[in-house]
Order: C-alpha cells, then sequence, then structure tokens
C-alpha cells in the first residue's frame, strides 16, 4: 500500500508561484494543499485550482507546517523564509524531473531548481536558491543562500556566489571567480574577475556601475 504524500503550502501566488506549483506536480511528492500571499487583493482568489487562504497570520491557523515559498525576489523570498523557520514551519525542496543534477549535487531547503536547469557534479546549492530554467551550473560550485540564477545563466566550473546574489538572464561567469554578496550581474553579461559585495556589474566584460 501506498503511503499518503505529504500536504505542504506554496508561499506566493504570481507567475513564479505557477512554475513552481507546476514542478511540485510533475514531482508527485507532495500534494498542495492551498496557497498563502500576504497580498489582500489575492485572497480568495485561485491559482491552477488552488485557492489563496491568505497571508501569514491565516496561515497560523492551519496544521500544516511545511511549505515553499514561491517568490522570485531575493529580499522578500529570504523574509518569508526567515519567518517561517520562526514560527515552527518547515521549508521543501522542488526539482523539476527534466533538471539534471550530477553526482554529489547537494540541495538546501527551500530551493526550486526549474525545467532544463544542469547542475554538474559536486556543486553545493544553500537554502531558498532559484536555479531558474535551462541555467546551467558547472561542476564544484557553491551558490550561498537566497541566490537568483535567472533562466539561461551559465556558471562555468568553480564559482563560488555569495549570498542574495541576483545572476541575471543569459550571463555568463568564467570558471574560478567569487562572486561576493548581494551582487547583481546584469542580463547577457559577462563575468571574467570576481566582484565584490553589493555591486552591479553589467557588460561584456562585466564591469562595476553601481555599489550599495
Amino acid at each position: 500500500m501506498k503511503s499518503e504524500r505529504k500536504k505542504i503550502f506554496v508561499f506566493g501566488a504570481s507567475g513564479h508561484a505557477k512554475v513552481v506549483i507546476d514542478i511540485i506536480e510533475r514531482q508527485g511528492i507532495y500534494d498542495i494543499a492551498f496557497l498563502i500571499d500576504d497580498d489582500p487583493i489575492l485572497r480568495g482568489a485561485n491559482c491552477y485550482g488552488y485557492r489563496v487562504i491568505g497571508g501569514k497570520q491565516q496561515l497560523l491557523d492551519y496544521s500544516i507546517n511545511q511549505g515553499i515559498v514561491a517568490i522570485g525576489s531575493n529580499s522578500a523570498r529570504t523574509a518569508v523564509a526567515v519567518w517561517l523557520k520562526e514560527n515552527g514551519f518547515h521549508l521543501v525542496s522542488a526539482v523539476h524531473p527534466s533538471a539534471e543534477l550530477g553526482r554529489g549535487v547537494t540541495v538546501g531547503v527551500g530551493t526550486v531548481i526549474m525545467a532544463g536547469a544542469v547542475v554538474n557534479s559536486d556543486t553545493n546549492i544553500n537554502s531558498n536558491v532559484i536555479i531558474n530554467t535551462r541555467a546551467s551550473v558547472d561542476h564544484d560550485c557553491v551558490i550561498s543562500e537566497s541566490v537568483h540564477i535567472a533562466p539561461g545563466a551559465t556558471l562555468c566550473g568553480t564559482v563560488r556566489v555569495g549570498a542574495g546574489c541576483f545572476i541575471c538572464a543569459g550571463s555568463t561567469i568564467i570558471p574560478n571567480l567569487t562572486i561576493g554578496s548581494n551582487v547583481i550581474v546584469g542580463a547577457g553579461s559577462t563575468v571574467i574577475r570576481d566582484l565584490p559585495d553589493n555591486v552591479t556589474a553589467v557588460g561584456n566584460p562585466a564591469m562595476i556601475v553601481k555599489q550599495f
């Protein structure tokens, strides 16, 4: 007799949440019970047949204690994940069946790996990370918490990415580089040298255009 699948909630009801819902359904590991979103306008709305029951306070009234944060913004996703942990909730991860994970890859809680993504051997992906559609992360990379690797981005081997970074669509980071925390790499950029914390770098090769 097959064991009953565990029920989870999805925190978020935007376009990004649609993708996460699709991944969870395709995985077949969890059943989605409902959606949570702090936007009061969305309360009672439906997304792919799942109802938004309300925000954080409504979630506290339910017995389901595990879910996933489906928010694209790194800062917003992190804030929700921290609140959930502080209130005794557990985060699950979601990996699309078409994603390819090499030998020795580790995936932290709350992380989402989307369709067509490739993560090669001995890469360490921390918590609350997004590896978006057809992104490529090669061997021995380290992706810190709350990073978003956007669609079509390429990280070559042995790249370290600090917490809270946004590696935008179609960008490339060559091998053996270290990207600091809270860095934005602009779409289509090519990073050929290390980047410090709290900068935006764009271009080919990428140059720092903003510090914050």
